[in-house]
């Protein structure tokens, strides 16, 4: 029996110690995705803000209650315990601690949120985000280039690292909402009300991206693909990209040909001004 306890416990130390390193470091943000932005770095600090300020709470009320219940229980003379009802000191600490503590939880929360809704119309790459029924399109719209996906051929995002990128969102259909995973950040596209938001990249790499607005019967087509790049091999495919798109070779930018059997109509919005 010892040598089975032993054995367990060093397989859980082993584990422990030669686990996977992402999820351990996952599951150190509360179980967030690393943040590749700066906002998301804003997101993800008030979240674990948040859940220390539970985790302290909870751990006091818990206290208290097993302590009550052990302290204060009936003893063997069958006599009701002493009662702290009416105490003064008390009753005004239970009332103010919980008005300090979300004001405190207010406060930091309008600062986050001041600071990832702040824009700049000054960004150095200005990107167009059309959500429509049933795939995304990307509009360069100081460099003349289009990504445009169609359901079952996701479309690719491709960013510059460490330049501040201002996202316009619009549809010209229903709601989507526009989410990248590590992004720690989504924002709804609205017909009729264009929305917009800014980030900086600080991470290369390939990122997940998604609808998360219930948009019809369609909707878990609506996905993309976020390529993060270097500034140097981001400024290599944006002047292919651009050759392409003046040459019409731009299959390939497009990211999609001709037409997928079994997929609904496909009516892809113009880059004209009314997206």
């Amino acid at each position: 029996m010892r040598r089975a306890l032993r054995t367990a416990l060093l397989l859980g130390l082993a584990f422990l110690a030669t686990g996977c390193t992402g999820e351990a470091a996952k599951w150190k943000r509360g179980g967030w995705p690393e943040p590749v932005t700066d906002r998301g770095v804003d997101a993800l600090n008030i979240w674990e803000g948040f859940l220390l300020a539970s985790l302290i709470i909870g751990g006091i009320v818990l206290f208290m209650i097993v302590y009550a219940s052990v302290a204060y229980r009936r003893g063997a003379d069958n006599e009701i315990p002493r009662q702290v009802r009416y105490n003064l000191p008390i009753e005004v600490l239970y009332t103010f601690l919980p008005i300090v503590v979300v004001a405190v939880l207010f406060y930091f929360t309008a600062v986050t949120e001041n600071n990832v809704n702040d824009v700049n119309d000054k960004s150095a790459l200005q990107v167009q985000v059309v959500g429509f029924q049933w795939s995304w399109q990307f509009n360069y719209v100081d460099h003349g280039v289009t990504v445009t996906g169609r359901p079952g051929e996701p479309p690719v995002l491709v960013l510059p690292t460490n330049e501040q990128i201002h996202f316009h969102l619009t549809s010209p259909d229903v709601i989507h909402s526009f989410w990248v995973v590590p992004f720690l950040f989504k924002r709804d596209v609205v017909p009729g009300h264009p929305n917009e938001f800014e980030v900086t990249v600080t991470k290369a790499g390939t990122f997940a991206g998604r609808c998360t607005e219930f948009c019809g019967v369609h909707h878990d087509r609506m996905l993309f693909t976020v390529k993060a790049l270097p500034q140097d091999q981001y400024d290599a495919w944006l002047t292919k990209a651009q050759q392409q798109a003046k040459d019409g070779t731009n299959a390939e930018i497009t990211q999609y040909t001709g037409d997928v059997s079994g997929d609904p109509a496909y009516d892809p919005p113009s880059n004209g001004s009314n997206l």
